[in-house]
């Protein structure tokens, strides 16, 4: 697995390697100051898995990071790491596409459990106002059908109608009508809602056999 690091606090950014270094040694992390900078990287590194975004970057402001890294690498998860972790900036990342969040504000223990999350394909959200499922929960499933866990997969990923209509080939009315029925089945209104949902069932980004 291969993630970036996109912080300015070279200290932090030490740390934070270090710290994924000692418990997840399968990991390799790459590590950049500026959002120009990580943009450049994930060009070359196109089999990037994860990217953990700090959002107090000198070359961006805040929430507009995340449009801008999605843009070069649909297809890689971007994970939010932040002091600010009140409910608006939480939903704000959300609505933005972040597959996660993670304050910066946690302890060691929190933190190395939220990194768990994160690498092991899940989705992470701080226990207020949204609390994640313990590690080593079993997933509890919605019933929804292999094709429709696809939509979910990439809509957990922050990826928009049009991108999912590509990376599955099917109409954009099809994605729409999977998305209703993901809503429905996960009791929610919205994408945000939705992703909330997930982070709440533990549910993983592991994707499923594609079905009709």
């Amino acid at each position: 697995m291969k993630l970036l690091l996109v912080d300015d606090h070279a200290l932090f950014r030490e740390g934070l390697s270090l710290l994924i270094a000692h418990h997840f040694q399968e990991v390799q992390v790459l590590q950049a100051e500026r959002l120009t900078q990580a943009i450049a990287m994930v060009k070359q590194h196109v089999d990037l898995d994860v990217v953990l975004l700090d959002l107090a970057l000198p070359d961006s402001q805040g929430l507009e990071a995340l449009p801008r890294l999605h843009e070069a690498m649909p297809n890689a998860r971007v994970v939010v790491l932040s002091a600010d972790d009140s409910a608006s900036t939480v939903r704000g990342a959300i609505e933005s596409g972040a597959a996660g969040f993670i304050p910066k504000t946690a302890q060691g223990s929190t933190l190395r459990a939220a990194l768990d999350v994160v690498l092991g394909g899940g989705v992470y959200l701080p226990g207020s106002p949204i609390a994640p499922a313990p590690a080593g929960t079993p997933e509890r499933a919605p019933d929804l059908s292999p094709r429709q866990f696809e939509v979910l997969h990439l809509l957990i990923r922050g990826a928009s109608n049009k991108h999912i209509c590509r990376e599955l080939s099917m109409a954009e009315s099809t994605v729409k009508t999977h998305l209703q029925a993901i809503f429905r089945r996960l009791e929610v209104s919205n994408r945000t809602q939705a992703v909330f949902a997930a982070a709440r069932l533990g549910l993983r980004h592991a994707r499923p056999d594609s079905g009709a």
